[in-house]
């Protein structure tokens, strides 16, 4: 039985957010109306002068995009995504990127969940290999265009579900099972692996981390050190 590695991605791989970069091509491309950023722009502006969390910031661009995407044909989406991986893919930190190379000679499953779309994480992930991906789902109708739907919600909402269900499905073992997250909402599979990583967490995660006396692994430009 492969042991398993699971990675979240947004901010613990990619050195940003791929739905915060697939929403900003969307519009530049003329896919979503100028007057969309409105939807996100205060929340940006707080973040940006710490007088607001990034979780509302990026909670306020998902609003935008699921408010936004119906009728959008699904060939336009996914050209876009892969555009947006062909730019940015390589904006990684160097740990994360180090360490799923590691896992892979180490002979790990590798496996990626995200809330970013599964559109444009699968090409990001294969570009850095990793072995299954799982992200939002949009659903399509007969035209092949967005319905503004999401398929399996309660699955991806649940990131300890999905380790499970990839446990299950690949025929995996937790047995020196290894987890990388950077906020709260990774929490509940890095309870459920034995060596959680928090890389770069947010204050939530940090003080779960203290308590329980988590790895934390901060990387800041070119130096990586740990807490």
């Amino acid at each position: 039985m492969k042991k398993v590695a699971i990675f979240d991605i947004d901010g613990t791989i990619f050195r940003s957010s791929l739905l915060i970069e697939l929403m900003e091509a969307m519009i530049r491309e003329g896919v979503m109306p100028e007057k969309t950023r409105e939807v996100y722009a205060l929340a940006r502006a707080k973040w940006l002068n710490r007088e607001g969390s990034y979780e509302e910031y990026i909670g306020a661009v998902v609003k935008a995009f699921e408010s936004r995407m119906k009728g959008i044909p699904e060939k336009t989406f996914l050209n876009v995504s892969r555009r947006v991986v062909a730019v940015f893919g390589k904006r990684v930190y160097r740990y994360t990127r180090d360490l799923v190379r590691t896992l892979h000679r180490e002979k790990y499953f590798v496996l990626a969940v995200s809330n970013s779309p599964k559109v444009i994480l699968d090409p990001f992930c294969k570009k850095w290999g990793f072995d299954k991906v799982y992200g939002r789902i949009y659903e399509s109708d007969a035209r092949g265009r967005l319905t503004g739907g999401t398929a399996h919600l309660d699955l991806i909402s649940d990131k300890a579900k999905i380790l499970m269900r990839a446990v299950e499905r690949e025929g995996l073992t937790l047995k020196d099972s290894i987890g990388v997250g950077d906020s709260e909402a990774d929490i509940p599979f890095l309870k459920l692996v034995d060596h959680p990583i928090c890389f770069n967490p947010n204050k939530k995660l940090q003080l779960v981390a203290k308590k329980k006396k988590w790895k934390v692994v901060v990387e800041r430009k070119d130096v990586v050190y740990t807490m």
